[in-house]
């Protein structure tokens, strides 16, 4: 990349980084194969009345469905809806041309967990799932490194890969994932009992625990440590997809909406926290739509998996609500965005995507 190009991004990043000053802390929020689909328009007619993905069709219909787009996708989803979408944005509902993709060409789970954290795509590197350490630094360990955030970088996931996707070796971060349990000192009761909880309470998969778990470790850390930059990594929505649940799919999605409003509200209500904090939500991949069974599956052979979405809440974000303007995005803007919310420009060399702008200013 010439240098031009390279001051221009910089200049870009700056400007972002001054618009955007009044974020104090970050916290960036995934949940592992969410189609925008669900996000936009909620429950999906053909496969909540399916036999084949529900087990009680009536119970889920009755729960979920609206013949109104705009009224299921609520139900699905309250916290986006009623609170998120009038006080922050979202980006990615295709029928208005607005657009959010995946840059790698993989479109699974390490491959897009690396480009929204790394900030590009690396087919070459990243291009299986398996445990390797990730040799791209994120914007985690990025952040780490800076004297005003030195410690104060925390992750959660409920994929036990996501300590090699972080690279908690070399990056020094902790990350909590899969199923292990807090081990710092003085641990609170609370967290003493969902050590306890977790050991009794088995998991459907086998390097995937509920992400109850996630959150509630997660919040707990954050009452106790109040980091400056958190991730967490929700992963219920596409596990109970690939095993053909819709129901517990939906149900999922509800929960981690729960979730969201929950450290939502208590952000808004702690000092530090409060009118200081930008909250990021997004997902590493799509999903397929067509034939229908493909709603269970992704990857490069899956046509649509590599529709993604984002949203935003909080400092620096504009409340512009559902963005129906056409645009196109890329999950590689993901990390630059984080790092100028905080006025640090993170260019990777020039590889990172171009920082999105939500502040709504020119």
């Amino acid at each position: 990349m010439n240098k031009l190009i390279l001051v221009c991004l910089l200049a870009l990043a700056q400007g972002l980084a001054s618009a955007q000053t009044k974020t104090e802390n970050v916290i960036l929020i995934t949940l592992d194969g969410l189609r925008w689909q669900e996000v936009f328009t909620g429950a999906d007619s053909g496969l909540i009345k399916n036999k084949k993905y529900v087990e009680d069709v009536v119970g889920l219909r009755d729960r979920f469905w609206h013949e109104q787009p705009d009224v299921r996708r609520e139900k699905l989803m309250p916290f986006f809806w009623s609170t998120l979408a009038k006080q922050g944005v979202l980006f990615g509902n295709r029928a208005f041309d607005n657009e959010v993709n995946c840059s790698n060409t993989m479109w699974f789970s390490y491959p897009g967990y690396n480009e929204i954290l790394s900030g590009f795509a690396d087919d070459q590197r990243i291009s299986s799932n398996d445990k390797i350490n990730n040799p791209n630094e994120t914007v985690l360990e990025f952040l780490n490194k800076q004297p005003k955030f030195k410690g104060k970088v925390a992750a959660f996931g409920s994929w036990d890969v996501f300590p090699f996707i972080i690279n908690e070796e070399r990056s020094g971060i902790p990350v909590n994932a899969g199923f292990e349990s807090a081990s710092r000192k003085d641990l609170t009761d609370r967290e003493k009992f969902l050590n306890q909880l977790q050991v009794e309470i088995p998991s459907p998969w086998g390097g995937v625990r509920l992400d109850a778990f996630t959150h509630h470790y997660a919040v707990e850390y954050m009452k106790k440590h109040k980091p400056k930059v958190v991730y967490i990594a929700y992963g219920q929505t596409d596990d109970f997809a690939h095993n053909g649940k819709y129901d517990a799919y939906l149900k999922s999605a509800y929960q981690t909406d729960q979730f969201i409003k929950a450290i939502w509200e208590w952000v808004q209500a702690e000092p530090q926290y409060r009118n200081k904090t930008t909250i990021l939500i997004t997902t590493d991949h799509g999903r397929g739509t067509a034939p229908v069974d493909d709603w269970r599956n992704h990857g490069n052979k899956v046509n649509g998996a590599n529709q993604i979405w984002l949203a935003a809440i909080g400092a620096g974000v504009a409340p512009a609500g559902e963005v129906k303007s056409k645009n196109q995005l890329y999950q590689n803007q993901v990390a630059g965005t984080v790092a100028a919310l905080l006025g640090i420009p993170f260019l990777q060399q020039g590889k990172a995507g171009a920082p999105i702008n939500l502040s709504g200013k020119e």
